[in-house]
């Protein structure tokens, strides 16, 4: 299916590491994005919230917050079942990270959700995750046991690197298929009228009509390219971007 199309038809901003405090209240997600880091999902948060789908909920969230980070530490670290209302209470769409990973659970727990795959050239996509994703794992400085970096690496390589790539992100090949194979089935598995795939390159327009919404006259935002990330990542790995108390 081509970005852009519905499936019942076919089948500027920088991102800041601090967490967000959202009130407590019920969590009514309308909307989340499947698609895997580096195919925009940064630029959809930006999108999501000035169309009025927010607050949006991102991985940078939660390297935002010890609460969040301990939250998914014990969903993908310890396998304990999740309470997704709580997880994403004071939010109205999540996009990234564990969101993306666990979407058949979200979409379960929040039925009338919509959903966003966000897609990349593959080729393009898999450069860009090895040169700012993949280094926060592949740069042989393993940060101080314990501490949060320490902690999120754990979380981040049990939920991607060792469970989606199972181990061989390094092997484009292999990688790729996973991607391709991946996108393939949240199209056969969302309902046709929930689904957009969408490329961020596409702009305004799909995702307006996808969420039946006014396209807005500025541009679409392009947020958070590979330099802006590889200077987040090397932050985040350092402890100098440290997670937040709150």
């Amino acid at each position: 299916m081509e970005p852009g199309q519905r499936r019942d038809q076919a089948g500027a901003g920088r991102l800041e590491l601090t967490g967000r405090d959202q009130g407590k209240g019920t969590a009514l997600l309308k909307l989340i994005n499947a698609g895997l880091g580096r195919t925009g999902t940064t630029s959809l948060q930006v999108a999501l919230e000035r169309l009025g789908f927010g607050p949006c909920y991102h991985m940078f969230d939660i390297v935002g917050s010890q609460e969040r980070l301990a939250q998914w530490e014990k969903i993908v670290c310890d396998g304990q079942s999740p309470d997704w209302p709580e997880v994403f209470d004071g939010y109205t769409s999540a996009v990234d990270g564990p969101p993306a990973i666990y979407y058949r659970q979200i979409v379960e727990a929040f039925p009338e959700t919509k959903v966003v795959l966000t897609v990349r050239d593959a080729e393009r996509w898999y450069q860009s995750t090895y040169e700012t994703l993949y280094q926060f794992v592949a740069n042989g400085q393993a940060p101080p046991p314990g501490s949060p970096p320490a902690r999120l690496r754990r979380v981040v390589n049990t939920m991607v690197w060792d469970g989606l790539f199972d181990g061989r992100f390094a092997d484009k090949d292999y990688a790729i298929e996973v991607y391709h194979n991946r996108n393939q089935e949240i199209v056969n598995t969302v309902h046709p009228d929930k689904l957009l795939v969408f490329d961020v390159k596409q702009g305004w327009e799909p995702l307006c009509a996808f969420l039946g919404v006014d396209v807005p006259a500025e541009d679409f935002p392009h947020a958070n390219d590979t330099e802006n990330m590889q200077q987040v990542i090397k932050r985040v790995a350092s402890g100098t971007g440290p997670v937040s108390a709150g």
